[in-house]
């Protein structure tokens, strides 16, 4: 029996102020029993049935978690950008391996940051237990990966230092043959204030900078313009290391450095290894805890 719906409005406020009653009246004494039974009608007192619990975030861990997710989500997606257009920019076949091609390298790194970060903005922002959860444990898996690494380096130094002297020493012999790789070589050195691998001789890797009579080359015991010293000249001398590779130690040292990047980096992690674990390890206890807060 359905209700009419033509109802005047007194029976409506009747029905609003005692349903009950009005349930009788409509469908008869012996209906009620059944129709409460099969779906009951609220009355505004407290349920008995479990209540699921919702998760609640603490709102500092929550947009901390957030704002730190998306910095590095907008940073790897410029990397993205910049390693694309580097690629796309790039001579075809100039290059084939990934040593002497940043921008594959950046494309990487990039790809894989820019879906973690989106994952864990995703998940902070709108309190996804699933997403923070995933985003938890691939943070973990990289730290844990970070760690074995850490430890198999400790543990086969040397073997590391061969396979990392022949790769930069690879890069050398390449110099000229990647812009990008150019840049990146450049960028190293004068960061580190530092010139080759082992010293500023091993610029002789390279065909264009191969100290030898023979080469006709007019960079032929030269060294790049990022191993030289910084000058007081406004305009950059890109002839600075031209004729250094013929000078002795004692007398190159007064225009190029001289010490090679190897030991330059090695002395760099070794003294920065507490800080990059210790920022590592805080922003794993923050994620986490902005997951289980």
């Amino acid at each position: 029996m359905r209700p009419d719906p033509d109802l005047p409005p007194q029976r409506v406020r009747a029905a609003l102020a005692e349903p009950s009653k009005f349930l009788t009246s409509l469908l008869g004494p012996t209906q009620v029993p059944i129709l409460a039974s099969s779906c009951p009608v609220s009355t505004g007192a407290p349920s008995s049935l479990p209540l699921v619990p919702r998760m609640r975030t603490n709102r500092l861990l929550k947009y901390t978690l957030f704002a730190s997710c998306y910095l590095f989500w907008v940073t790897s997606g410029l990397m993205v950008a910049v390693g694309a257009y580097a690629r796309l920019s790039r001579e075809t076949g100039a290059v084939e391996t990934l040593l002497a091609e940043p921008s594959s390298l950046l494309l990487a790194v990039g790809g894989l940051t820019f879906g973690v970060t989106f994952v864990g903005c995703l998940g902070a922002l709108r309190d996804l237990p699933i997403l923070l959860k995933a985003f938890t444990w691939i943070l973990l898996l990289i730290f844990i990966l970070q760690v074995v690494a850490a430890v198999l380096g400790f543990l086969f130094a040397g073997m590391v230092r061969e396979k990392a002297a022949f790769l930069m020493g690879q890069a050398i012999a390449r110099y000229r043959d990647s812009l990008d790789l150019q840049n990146l070589i450049d960028f190293i050195q004068k960061k580190f204030e530092c010139c080759g691998v082992h010293s500023y001789l091993d610029w002789s890797q390279n065909a264009y900078f191969h100290c030898q009579e023979g080469n006709p080359s007019l960079e032929s015991c030269a060294v790049p313009f990022s191993c030289c010293l910084p000058g007081k000249e406004a305009l950059l001398n890109t002839m600075c290391g031209y004729g250094t590779q013929n000078l002795p130690a004692w007398q190159a040292e007064s225009r190029v450095y001289t010490e090679g990047c190897l030991e330059k980096i090695r002395h760099w992690a070794r003294a920065n290894l507490f800080l990059v674990a210790g920022l590592a390890c805080g922003l794993l206890v923050l994620e986490v805890g902005g997951k289980g807060s």
